[in-house]
């Protein structure tokens, strides 16, 4: 077996500071975004979306973060998918945004709601016609027995809409996770990392806290 156990390096890109925070924790969401993106980083906007089953048993994978406002973070799924059908079930959810190579993680908590039809209408025709394809042919999460039968039916459903506008599928939409936690945390030397808490207390966001690393 690989030695993970010293695998390990310190944190001296930068550090956060109480006045560094702003009043709402979207801005410094997005100033970190913006600097993610600017650092030519892979998927910048590569959110881990975490739920969980009616055993209690968490569920984690990498969706992409779509749309995003003060109060909330805009992510699309098939809806016959493993975390769509947890969150019908508990629709509490953890996004966790992994920026590593910038020594960042961000953490929002809240709750998972279906958006408006008008919404995903809009965004589905904004894909690639390709990504649109594929999300007719992927019934994602369900068991298949080879790659071949994913690829025909790509082919089929391509076929089927050459020329043509692709409907949106009905089994097909988005979630906007309106958050009431949020946790920025940003690594520094000798494992005495900066984390800062943001929590809502109705429509107020209260000032910011420091957890011990």
């Amino acid at each position: 077996m690989i030695d993970v156990a010293d695998l390990r390096r310190s944190y001296t890109m930068s550090g956060l500071d109480e006045k560094d925070l702003p009043e709402k924790p979207i801005e410094l969401f997005e100033k970190w975004l913006q600097e993610c993106i600017d650092s030519k980083l892979y998927d910048p906007n590569g959110v881990v979306v975490s739920t969980v089953d009616d055993n209690g048993q968490p569920f984690s994978r990498m969706v992409l973060l779509k749309n995003y406002d003060e109060n909330s973070l805009v992510f699309y799924t098939n809806l016959g998918s493993r975390k769509a059908q947890q969150i019908k079930q508990n629709p509490k959810i953890c996004m966790l945004f992994p920026w590593f190579y910038l020594e960042r993680q961000v953490m929002f908590l809240g709750n998972a709601k279906r958006l408006s039809l008008a919404e995903e209408l809009k965004y589905f025709h904004s894909r690639p016609r390709l990504s649109q394809i594929g999300a007719w042919a992927s019934h994602q999460s369900h068991l298949v027995s080879s790659r071949g039968i994913l690829e025909a039916k790509f082919q089929e459903i391509k076929e089927r809409f050459k020329g043509g506008e692709i409907p949106l599928p009905s089994f097909w939409g988005g979630f906007r996770v309106e958050f009431h936690t949020v946790e920025f945390w940003q690594g520094r030397e000798n494992r005495m990392h900066d984390r800062f808490i943001y929590k809502k207390d109705g429509n107020v966001w209260l000032k910011p806290e420091r957890l011990a690393p």
